[in-house]
């Protein structure tokens, strides 16, 4: 049921972690490093027990049954795979005199299914591109059948996997391949997904601001029997942005190392307003731009038909893609630097190579402080830009959001350099950064398709010129124009206005919008659009005041104002004179005195 005032559950992650730890059974503390000890236990007979099933299911028939989806009963698998992994009889299997509890096996083997179900997906792909492709020249033919297209990356990354494989067998004829003959079993994540277990290994409790996770570790790294597996309980505060949410529902985390020690990746249920996307009447679409991350436009529906304003609003990044860029070029050079290295290693004396391994190991070092690096960057512009844009909906009074679907969306024709930057950017992390901040106010992001939104005119689907370059776009007949962005915006709003009525709802993905439908959409002069909102900074002085420095006393250097960045609009500035919170610069103290400046007179 939707209508006003109505909501609807929502899931969301986070992750925190436990800063108290005490024996559940005695109550002693226990310290946080013999936790990550314990747990490191823990994903490690995980791990080396998820390998051993992965590698002995590596077959065709395994893929056979999953793509069937019926157990040897003929009836349908269970959506859970610890249930399926029962019915099917996959069970891993332990070393002797080793004991592992029965719901760690259910942990591992609903981490495999979820690996193999994946899975399952592509060796049906590389089933039928596999027919499809000539050795000779490496090319897939297109599909005839309904049924078998993929998507054009997925594609392309399964044509290199036979490229390579044509290659070793010295180009054999075309024949029906499996995904267990073209590459080998994958390797299981270090991580413990709790939700697949119940209350004998682990429970989680609500007090206040805190979460209390009580989970079953073991004690040794192998042990031989459940006096070795001790109940521990593990206290962590809620972060403080959930604080005062609507949260209905904590749900058990997940457990991963990193380099500082025990993390919980957790997931929450909360409400959320409810939204109908039959009654949306105002759309804003979403443009992935190869220069900067995105940019919108509004279209709305009324009895007169589709209108816009054609007036788009752009994201200002300030600055991160291009060091973004710039860290992406840095960790390719590392790359390759590590991998010639590698190749000199191989054939050198044993005295080189030792020299060679330790470069190796440096430069991976610094390759992993890159990528640490992006990931950060990338998270804090993800969910910056998902707040620019859900202020400028909100201002807009529009009820969904239009984004390109990302598996439609192909990137070519900029060049080698500008495909792999755009390819590289975190537009999947927006995404699902845009429609978590999205959903708080009550809109919904609806993915639709991607071909053709800043090539045709929205008023005539036609192609447009290029007066003015790559980036500029106008329509002779319809006498509208502007920035092709901004046009491909209003491209992808009408897209979601007219085929809000047929949205295919896939469980973990977002709303889509399959079929690209064309109606006209007329330029209006009535202010719809919000007014972008303009950064005023402080002046910067181009000149030295002439001040007199006095005797004895070294000049201090001066220093130009702070340029702005995107951290400090990431928060609300905090009041004038809190000098301690870094999104607040304390101002200079000027070189001569407020009498005499110009103001004041």
């Amino acid at each position: 049921m939707t209508g006003p005032g109505s909501t609807a559950p929502r899931q969301f992650a986070f992750t925190t972690r436990a800063h108290v730890a005490v024996d559940d059974a005695t109550g002693e503390p226990i310290g946080l490093d013999d936790i990550d000890a314990r747990v490191g236990w823990l994903l490690d007979l995980i791990t080396a027990a998820g390998d051993e099933l992965v590698s002995r299911l590596w077959q065709p028939a395994t893929f056979d049954v999953l793509a069937a989806g019926r157990d040897r009963q003929d009836r349908r698998l269970p959506a859970q795979g610890h249930v399926a992994a029962a019915r099917l009889g996959w069970n891993p299997a332990y070393p002797d005199r080793l004991y592992v509890p029965s719901r760690v096996t259910r942990v591992v083997t609903a981490q495999v299914m979820t690996t193999l179900r994946t899975l399952a997906y592509r060796d049906t792909a590389i089933a039928a591109l596999s027919t499809r492709f000539d050795p000779a020249t490496g090319a897939v033919a297109p599909p005839t059948e309904p049924g078998d297209f993929v998507p054009p990356g997925f594609a392309r990354g399964v044509q290199r996997q036979l490229v390579a494989r044509a290659r070793r067998d010295g180009g054999a004829p075309a024949v029906r391949l499996r995904i267990t003959e073209v590459q080998g079993p994958p390797r299981m994540a270090a991580m413990a997904q709790l939700s697949a277990a119940d209350r004998q290994l682990a429970q989680i409790t609500v007090t206040e601001r805190e979460l209390v996770l009580t989970v079953k570790l073991p004690t040794c790294p192998a042990p031989a029997g459940r006096a070795q597996w001790r109940r521990v309980r593990l206290t962590a505060a809620i972060p403080a942005h959930l604080h005062g949410r609507a949260v209905t529902d904590w749900h058990l985390p997940t457990l991963v190392l990193d380099r500082r020690g025990l993390l919980w990746r957790c997931a929450a249920t909360e409400l959320v307003p409810a939204n109908d996307l039959d009654s949306a009447t105002v759309a804003v679409g979403v443009d992935w731009s190869p220069s900067t991350l995105g940019a919108a436009a509004i279209a709305g529906d009324s009895a007169d038909g589709l209108a816009s304003d054609y007036r788009g609003w752009t994201y200002d990044d300030r600055g991160l893609g291009i060091k973004l860029a710039r860290l992406q070029a840095e960790g390719q050079l590392l790359h390759r630097k590590a991998a010639r290295l590698t190749r000199l290693a191989a054939a050198a004396p044993p005295e080189v190579r030792a020299r060679l391994d330790a470069k190796i190991a440096v430069l991976d070092a610094h390759r992993t402080a890159v990528g640490v690096k992006r990931g950060r960057i990338n998270r804090e512009l993800a969910f910056h830009f998902a707040r620019q844009v859900t202020e400028y909906v909100a201002a807009a009074g529009a009820d969904m959001i239009a984004v390109e679907d990302l598996t439609t969306l192909e990137t070519r024709g900029h060049g080698r350099v500008n495909n792999n930057r755009a390819a590289q950017s975190a537009r999947r992390q927006a995404v699902a950064a845009l429609a978590h901040t999205a959903a708080g106010v009550g809109v919904t992001v609806v993915a639709v398709p991607a071909r053709g939104s800043s090539a045709l005119c929205p008023g005539c689907d036609e192609p447009l010129a290029r007066p003015g370059g790559y980036h500029t776009a106008w329509c002779p007949g319809c006498r509208v124009g502007g920035n092709r962005d901004h046009i491909a915006g209003v491209n992808l709003a009408k897209r979601a206005l007219l085929g809000r009525n047929n949205v295919t709802r896939r469980r973990g993905q977002l709303p889509a919008v399959r079929v690209a439908e064309h109606a006209p959409v007329r330029p209006s002069r009535d202010k719809t659009g919000p007014t972008p909102s303009r950064p005023r900074h402080r002046r910067v002085r181009r000149s030295l005041p002439t001040v007199t420095p006095r005797v004895g006393v070294t000049p201090k250097q001066h220093v130009p104002a702070p340029q702005a960045s995107v951290w400090d609009t990431v928060q609300p500035t905090p009041p004038h004179g809190d000098a301690g919170s870094r999104d607040t610069r304390p101002s200079q103290t000027p070189a001569t005195p407020v009498a005499d400046s110009p103001r004041s007179t």
